[in-house]
């Protein structure tokens, strides 16, 4: 065999034993094994420097001689993989590793899987089968050799996507790999060649005929990746993304004016973009990706009839990442979240007349723990705008009032028992003496925060009731006065802490 390389690769002990076990398996002469070779993503990524996510091995040993090797094995397919399982790993990318025998494949009747399987000895046959030179590389643990039959190693230092073999049959046969070339090249800072992207212009229907959860997959991995920008730009340039997500194609050429420099497709983009850069989850980025969908059906000439209004963009928006999510088959939770932060993401108002009331109304819509994912979605929407990274004073201010509305409140309501309660174990009726207990609860409360607790409220306030009500009020008007010394001290902090009045 041809086009090997001598190197050593850091491949993990685990991975090391399950080769090694298929290499000193004697089948014909005592001594002699199976061939045994890591294949695909792993050796791509070892090669590039990345950590692999898994690790795949490919073998001439075929399955009924694969099982009896390995305490546990999964085998349940009709492609020949086994895996096998290892219990006692700790690591997640370690415990079910692939072995796959040598093979050869028919056509694909279906654009996804081949019609049949064909076992082979040769590992030159299963290479041939795979979709791009980066991923056709194998490698030899045993003996630190690396197999690269179709110029894998130029590519990835050229930074270079390219198929094995002619790009219209390897696309054709799996019309998924047009969406995973565009995947790997913004997951890896990748260039598609000139005969790649050509092919893919000329067959981007065919993505249609793959499920709505594969293209799903791969779009969140583009989504996912560090340029999901240059990737959805590509995914326009050569036709695929008028197939997926035709909505948001429909924003390319949307002028917007005003405050904004860019049409509504750039815009959406660089903030997304942003998401990435910042690292931000994925129900963010998809939110980047999606608040301004609604803008193409609600732009209107503005008064003036130099600038553009699109009220209401936020309600049309939603009802169309509803659509959207369905037909993509989002899980429901992550659909639910994305429409929410889609459906709230206008919520910014004037500083000097936004109340705290109305901040609370929007953590109320949003829910608290998702409050500064929605922040981080504005602060994306402000930085696709073109606008300075600086915060301004607007945002610095909302960011403080957030926070003091979401802060421990310094009232009855923080502990952990309310009037009803209180009634039901002193069993007073209701009036100005359960006020009294439950203030005087929360003086000592504000002094020992490890007393809010409903057994030891429930238990002093059984103690407190026996007072009069003059020492009860007494109480009671210094955790008032308690509440609102704490209270002022937080809310200094606070406001200091984001430079704000």
């Amino acid at each position: 065999m041809t086009d090997t390389v001598k190197i050593q690769l850091n491949v993990p002990r685990e991975i090391l034993e399950i080769t090694k076990t298929l290499q000193n398996k004697p089948v014909v002469r005592p001594g002699k094994g199976f061939l045994a070779y890591l294949v695909g993503g792993c050796v791509r990524d070892s090669l590039i420097g990345r950590e692999p996510k898994d690790w795949d091995i490919t073998t001439n040993a075929k399955p009924e001689e694969i099982i009896p090797l390995f305490t546990k094995t999964v085998y349940e397919n009709k492609f020949g993989t086994v895996t096998v399982v290892n219990e006692e790993v700790g690591d997640e990318k370690l415990k079910n590793v692939e072995i796959t025998p040598f093979r050869t494949e028919a056509e694909y009747s279906d654009r996804r899987h081949p019609d049949e399987v064909k076992f082979s000895d040769k590992l030159e046959d299963d290479l041939s089968r795979r979709d791009f030179t980066i991923n056709a590389l194998a490698y030899d643990p045993e003996a630190g050799e690396l197999i690269d039959l179709y110029g894998g190693i130029k590519d990835i230092n050229d930074h270079t996507l390219r198929t094995v073999g002619k790009a219209d049959e390897r696309l054709t046969e799996d019309a998924l790999r047009m969406l995973r070339a565009i995947r790997f090249a913004s997951e890896l800072r990748f260039t598609c060649n000139n005969e790649l992207l050509e092919s893919i212009s000329r067959n981007n229907t065919l993505i249609k005929e793959i499920s709505a959860e594969r293209v799903r997959d791969e779009l969140v991995k583009i989504i996912d990746s560090p340029e999901p920008m240059a990737g959805l730009i590509l995914s326009h340039k050569t036709g695929l993304l008028r197939h997926i997500l035709p909505e948001l194609e429909a924003s390319i050429g949307v002028e917007q004016k005003g405050e904004h420099i860019y049409d509504v497709w750039e815009h959406t983009l660089r903030a997304l973009q942003h998401a990435a850069d910042k690292g931000y989850p994925l129900h963010v980025k998809l939110a980047a990706l999606l608040h301004d969908i609604g803008k193409p059906k609600t732009r209107r000439k503005g008064l003036k009839g130099k600038e553009y209004t699109f009220y209401g963009h936020e309600v049309v928006g939603e009802r169309i990442v509803i659509n959207i999510m369905a037909r993509l088959k989002f899980p429901n939770k992550l659909a639910d979240l994305v429409v929410n932060m889609v459906r709230n993401h206008m919520f910014f108002a004037d500083p000097d007349k936004i109340t705290l009331s109305a901040v609370r109304r929007v953590i109320a819509n949003v829910g608290p723990e998702n409050i500064w994912d929605l922040m981080n979605l504005r602060i994306c929407d402000r930085i696709g705008m073109g606008r300075p990274k600086e915060e301004p004073y607007r945002l610095r201010k909302y960011e403080s009032m957030i926070e003091e509305a979401l802060r421990a409140p310094t009232s009855v309501g923080m502990l952990k028992i309310d009037g009803k309660r209180v009634m039901k174990v002193t069993h007073e009726t209701p009036g100005p003496k359960i006020g009294y207990i439950l203030n005087a609860l929360l003086e000592e409360a504000l002094e020992n925060p490890d007393i809010n607790n409903e057994t030891f409220l429930m238990k002093r306030a059984g103690e407190l009731v026996k007072l009069s009500g003059n020492e009860l009020k007494d109480l009671a008007e210094r955790g008032k006065n308690k509440k609102e010394e704490v209270e002022q001290g937080e809310l200094k902090k606070i406001r200091a802490k984001y430079r704000v009045k």
